[in-house]
């Protein structure tokens, strides 16, 4: 019997529409599972034209009856955090309750945030794009065995003593590599100390309580944050996350096995887009790129940032659904391409002359892609709102299930608009849903 739990992530550089696929999904589901990334991950659901921009916090809350779970695999700013609880709360959305959070994720400080801009912006440093919150930073401590845990954060002589040390090693670093000022350990302490009663009520041991859920017939939702190609071992190597966002990062960042997970589902856009530096073999430098991004409003929920747009890359998405395991495909979207007579859609590379759809491993070798495109023809009619596949123009189904065909997992959702009822659900996905739901 296969587990009553599902894992969801992006298929592509991030930035896929998670969110509402993970809102819309979530009515099927006890709890939602985030199991990776910090707060660089913004994911936009919009409800009756009221939109709500999450961060840390997972989808489901968003649902009554459904409860959000920050796994081990998170890094956590306390204070960001406790922001958007509060936004929440204003918004009446029910967190207290039902919003939990790992004992063993790890704790993003003041000094995490000074390293990472610090080296973002240092000269002769190869530029990332990261968002500067303290991620990268925070999870090298981690590995480094150094960092602070949400359960250490609680016992304020261990938190004093920790960042007592932390701050002078921290300073010393920041300021002989970049010049950077001194953070005050003492103001620190004085601030985390008191987020840290706020944060207390709701952290708990989330692999036992996800364990118990799916013990007691409960169904869950791993939500992935970032992309696949932004994984640390997975992805595009070094402009990349620092966690694990491909689908075994769920087991790894909630403390769930590998046998409870039931299936995968990728979501990729109609085309792609990237935030940041790094490779981009279908990247659209010309107008129609800019007109893209202007018709999907292709600009960072969390910071703005506007995303480089290019066309649908088979060979990635292939790739993607390799590395995941991924049985469904959920595409956002579709209708930003309503307006184009013909949508190019990459089948192939040429590297150095040599034909392939094998994924380069380093930058050089991504970067030196021709790719190879085939012509698909557009329908040049809105698909805005349509809810039922057969509705939808001849040519955007065609579009479809020539991605489905060649990325090789099938199409269960379509989204035609942001808002939760803007989505097609086919009936083949339906049943794998209800099967869970039972």
């Amino acid at each position: 019997m296969r587990a009553k739990t599902a894992v969801v992530l992006g298929a592509q550089w991030g930035d896929e529409g998670k969110g509402k696929i993970v809102d819309v999904l979530s009515e099927r589901f006890s709890a939602v599972a985030r199991y990776a990334g910090g707060h660089n991950a913004g994911h936009t659901v919009i409800i009756g034209g009221q939109k709500f921009v999450l961060q840390l916090i997972p989808c489901g809350v968003l649902r009554p009856g459904c409860k959000g779970i920050i796994g081990n695999g998170v890094v956590l700013d306390p204070l960001a955090f406790l922001k958007e609880v509060g936004r929440l709360r204003d918004l009446g959305v029910a967190v207290d309750g039902n919003l939990f959070v790992s004992n063993r994720t790890q704790v993003i400080l003041p000094y995490h945030r000074m390293i990472e801009l610090a080296s973002e912006c240092a000269p002769g440093r190869q530029k990332i794009g990261t968002t500067s919150k303290g991620i990268g930073p925070a999870y090298e401590d981690k590995m480094a065995r150094s960092g602070l845990r949400i359960v250490d954060l609680l016992h304020p002589t261990l938190l004093k003593t920790h960042i007592e040390a932390a701050c002078a090693e921290k300073n010393a670093i920041a300021h002989a590599l970049f010049g950077t000022d001194p953070l005050d350990p003492a103001k620190m302490y004085d601030e985390y100390a008191a987020a840290a009663e706020q944060v207390r009520p709701f952290v708990a041991d989330t692999g036992r309580l996800l364990n118990n859920i799916m013990a007691n017939g409960g169904s869950v939702m791993f939500e992935g944050a970032q992309g696949t190609l932004l994984d640390i071992d997975h992805g595009t190597y070094p402009f990349v996350t620092s966690s694990s966002a491909t689908a075994g990062g769920a087991c790894t960042g909630t403390g769930v096995g590998p046998t409870n997970i039931g299936t995968v589902i990728a979501v990729t856009k109609a085309y792609v887009t990237r935030v940041g530096e790094g490779p981009f073999p279908t990247e659209i430098h010309d107008q129609v790129g800019e007109d893209l991004r202007a018709r999907g409003n292709e600009y960072g929920a969390v910071t703005g940032r506007p995303r480089r747009c290019g066309w649908l890359d088979i060979p990635l998405l292939r790739y993607s659904n390799q590395v995941n395991g991924a049985e469904w495909l959920v595409i956002t979207k579709l209708d930003v391409l309503d307006e184009l007579a013909e949508i190019p859609i990459c089948i192939g590379y040429e590297i150095d002359g040599r034909v392939t759809d094998e994924i380069p491993a380093d930058v050089q070798g991504l970067e030196s892609i021709k790719p190879r495109y085939t012509t698909l023809k557009g329908w040049r009619q809105s698909t805005e709102g349509i809810t039922e596949f057969e509705k939808l123009p001849q040519a955007a189904q065609d579009y479809l299930r020539f991605q489905e065909r060649e990325s090789g997992a099938r199409v269960g959702m379509v989204s035609t608009g942001p808002d939760r009822n803007q989505t097609m659900v086919l009936p083949e996905f339906a049943d794998a849903l209800e099967s869970i739901h039972r």
